[in-house]
């Protein structure tokens, strides 16, 4: 049986008090519509029977670029005349048999098992509706139910009576539905209320008149029917989502100094246990293996963390490779390709590029290494830089293994070192150095007598 997932997507979100699209804002970095579409993707339906619709209205071509390359159909809703209207710009490409769920993209953390209880109701010939309970329902419609529980209608807040305001299960604008009703009901819907609106919403009355049973379901939290209507709320569910992925975290082995202070802007992978102090951030795909401790205010991004490694505080590690039992920082920058193998150091204020660092070699202090290979138990002094950049080109750097580079010392690319070499502290070197040989490339060194210092003008 085909399944359409349609989501609305169109409004404007003034209150948001900006010039993107509401449902472009984003939840953990990711796109609020985003979100949406992950979880109905992820629902336990044959991609082949599926159909994504994307019902876009304000910055539609802003929306669309967004989601450009996903297997998404988009709909113009040109006017903004309520949810029942939006739904109908979607119809015409869908399906007359199967079922449709109908989902929102400003409502970002309803979880796929969620959708999936609803989508098989539907499946039955039935109406699958999700509502909550909630201490305070105002400004929401309110789930009419007669003296067997059975629902009846939803109406809306500023249709409803005062017996009616009183009602807390509210409607969350979630459901599925036969596509063979929705059609028809689509079609009979009417804006003869208090918004001038064709309201989805009355398409429940329609079903209890034409004999389709209504049958609802309630989310695991209320945070998953939780729109996005101002930046407030915004933040109020990220926040949420943060505290969700710090648990999962904790249940699969890490050990967080502070839960509420974590964000993971991506998908974190641990593989054992872990220790990740506060301010941590993670972004896209990140794996951190058994025994590693990453400190505080670290950013770590599409990075692998080698067993019992050490991340220290304030550093960053970007589109880089730590192996087991490596240190890093504090204050350190491990910049895209950059590759630490076991036991390897990189100190405080050390920045790494396109580096490939060996096997117990150390870059402890105030040093840039970029576009380099260096061996194993190689010592870099403090101040060292790989000048690999002539304005144009960039070249690289061979350091072999044993290698002792003294401090201060710039290493002018394209330059081998050869292994066992030595570059005396200071030294500017520009031509290769066999293995075992001492290089020193420094200006001769004058000492003046009766020097006058400058004084203050």
């Amino acid at each position: 049986m085909s399944t359409d997932i349609i989501i609305l997507a169109a409004g404007k979100g003034s209150r948001m008090r900006s010039s993107q699209p509401k449902v472009l804002h984003k939840i953990g970095a990711k796109e609020m519509v985003q979100h949406v579409i992950d979880q109905a993707n992820s629902l336990d339906i044959c991609k082949k029977e599926m159909t994504m619709h994307v019902v876009v209205g304000h910055e539609a071509q802003q929306v669309e670029d967004t989601l450009s390359g996903q297997n998404v159909i988009f709909a113009l809703q040109s006017e903004q005349l309520g949810t029942g209207h939006a739904v109908g710009q979607a119809l015409k490409n869908v399906s007359s048999d199967g079922v449709s769920l109908i989902l929102y993209g400003d409502v970002p953390l309803t979880q796929s098992a969620t959708m999936q209880s609803l989508v098989d109701i539907a499946k039955q010939d039935q109406l699958g509706l999700l509502t909550v309970t909630l201490d305070d329902p105002n400004g929401y419609g309110r789930i009419v139910r007669n003296d067997n529980s059975e629902v009846q209608a939803i109406v809306e807040q500023k249709d409803a009576n005062a017996d009616q305001l009183k009602i807390c299960e509210i409607n969350t604008g979630i459901m599925a539905v036969p596509n063979k009703f929705l059609h028809k009901w689509i079609n009979q819907l009417s804006n003869e209320n208090a918004q001038g609106e064709y309201y989805l919403t009355d398409i429940i009355a329609m079903a209890v008149a034409d004999q389709v049973a209504v049958v609802t379901r309630a989310p695991a939290s209320e945070q998953e029917v939780q729109g996005v209507n101002d930046k407030v709320q915004l933040a109020t569910l990220e926040r949420y989502y943060q505290l969700q992925q710090a648990k999962q975290l904790m249940l699969a082995g890490a050990t967080l100094a502070d839960p509420q202070r974590i964000d993971v802007r991506g998908d974190v992978q641990i593989e054992g246990e872990v220790f990740i102090d506060i301010n941590v951030i993670f972004e896209g795909k990140v794996t951190l293996q058994s025994g590693v401790h990453i400190g505080a205010n670290c950013i770590i991004k599409d990075a692998t963390i080698g067993a019992n490694s050490l991340i220290k505080a304030n550093s960053m590690v970007e589109q880089s490779l730590v192996a087991e039992n490596c240190e890093v920082g504090p204050y350190a920058r491990l910049r895209p390709g950059t590759e630490l193998s076991d036991s390897a150091k990189i100190g405080n204020f050390v920045e790494t590029k396109k580096a490939l660092i060996g096997k117990g070699s150390k870059v402890n202090h105030l040093s840039y290494i970029g576009d380099a290979s260096i061996g194993e138990k190689v010592n870099i002094g403090a101040g060292t830089i790989t000048c690999n950049y002539d304005g144009v080109n960039k070249f690289k750097t061979t350091i072999g293994s044993g290698a002792f580079i003294g401090s201060n010392s710039s290493l002018v690319a394209p330059i081998n070192i050869g292994a066992g070499a030595t570059v005396g502290a200071g030294s500017t070197a520009t031509k290769d150095i066999e293995e075992n040989q001492l290089a020193v490339g420094r200006g001769k060194q004058v000492n003046l007598k009766n020097w006058q210092r400058p004084v203050k003008q």
